[in-house]
C-alpha cells in the first residue's frame, strides 16, 4: 500500500531532508586524496548528532555504519572502513536521517582527485538522469514515467542502469511502497499521486548493469565486470504542480543546536 502524506507530514521529511543536505554537504567537502572512509563515516554520525537527528542506516537490517561509502566498481551498500581514498577514484556516499521519526535519503557521487574524461560523464550523465526523472514525479503521471526517463537517458549515453536495486517510497520508515526502478519492468505501474514521498535513486554502470553482492559482509554490491558505478538520489514529494526535492539545504529549517 502506498502511504499519501499530508501537508504537515511532507513538512517534517522537509526538515529532515534539510539536515541530510547540510550533512551531506559537510562530507562533499571532505574528499580528497588521504581521506579514510572511517574519518567520513565518523563525521556523518557527529554532525547527525549535533543536528539532534539519528543516522538511518546504523544498525539497519544489521548494517554497521552510518553511511554507504562506495568506491569505484562498488554500486551501493559499501560499508566504510580503513580504505584510504586516492587521486582517480570516485565516491558514492549514500546517507539517510530520522529526525521527528520521518526519513530522508540521498546520496551523491564525488570524485576524488583527476579522473578519467569517462569517468567524469559516468557522474555527470547518473546526477542528470536522476533530475530528469524528479522531472516525472508529477501527480497524473505513471510510476513508469520516473523510469523511462531515467533509463532513456542513461542508456542513450551509452551506459546502463542497475536492475538489482532500485528506489523506493520514504516516510515513518525508511522502505514503503512503491519501488521505483530505474528501467521500464513489469506491469505493476501505478499512477502518482500528490502526497508520496519517493526515494528516486538511479545507480549507472559503465559497463554491464550486472551486479554481485559481496559473499564476506554479504552488504556491498560491485558491479560483475568491475568497472566504475556512480549513484545519486534525493527524496522527493510529488505535489499538485512541480515536484519537490526535500533533500536539499534549507538553512532557516535547520534546528537550533
Amino acid at each position: 500500500m502506498i502511504i499519501l502524506k499530508s501537508p504537515s507530514e511532507i513538512a517534517a521529511m522537509r526538515v529532515a531532508g534539510s539536515i541530510l543536505a547540510a550533512i551531506l554537504e559537510e562530507l562533499r567537502a571532505m574528499i580528497r586524496p588521504g581521506v579514510s572512509l572511517f574519518e567520513i563515516d565518523k563525521r556523518a554520525e557527529q554532525k547527525t548528532q549535533y543536528y539532534k537527528a539519528i543516522p538511518a542506516f546504523k544498525g539497519y537490517n544489521g548494517f554497521p555504519a552510518s553511511i554507504c561509502a562506495s568506491v569505484n566498481e562498488e554500486v551501493v551498500h559499501g560499508i566504510p572502513g580503513n580504505r584510504v581514498l586516492k587521486s582517480g577514484d570516485i565516491i558514492g556516499l549514500d546517507f539517510g536521517v530520522v529526525f521527528n521519526n520521518f526519513y530522508a535519503d540521498s546520496a551523491i557521487t564525488v570524485p576524488v582527485g583527476q579522473v578519467s574524461p569517462e569517468v567524469d560523464r559516468l557522474i555527470q550523465v547518473t546526477e542528470k538522469a536522476l533530475y530528469l526523472g524528479i522531472h516525472q514525479a508529477k501527480p497524473g503521471n505513471r510510476l513508469y514515467d520516473i523510469s523511462g526517463a531515467i533509463q532513456q537517458y542513461v542508456e542513450s549515453n551509452g551506459f546502463s542502469v542497475v536492475r538489482d536495486f532500485v528506489g523506493h517510497g520514504i516516510g515513518r520508515k525508511m522502505h514503503e511502497s512503491p519501488q521505483i526502478p530505474n528501467f521500464v519492468g513489469n506491469d505493476y505501474n501505478p499512477v502518482l499521486k500528490t502526497g508520496m514521498a519517493l526515494a528516486i535513486e538511479p545507480m549507472v554502470n559503465i559497463g554491464t548493469y550486472e551486479v554481485d553482492v559481496d559473499t564476506v559482509d554479504n552488504w556491498t554490491v560491485r558491479t560483475a565486470d568491475q568497472k566504475y558505478s556512480a549513484h545519486f538520489e534525493h527524496t522527493v514529494a510529488v505535489t499538485e504542480t512541480e515536484p519537490e526535492i526535500l533533500t536539499l539545504l534549507r538553512p532557516e529549517l535547520l534546528p537550533e543546536v
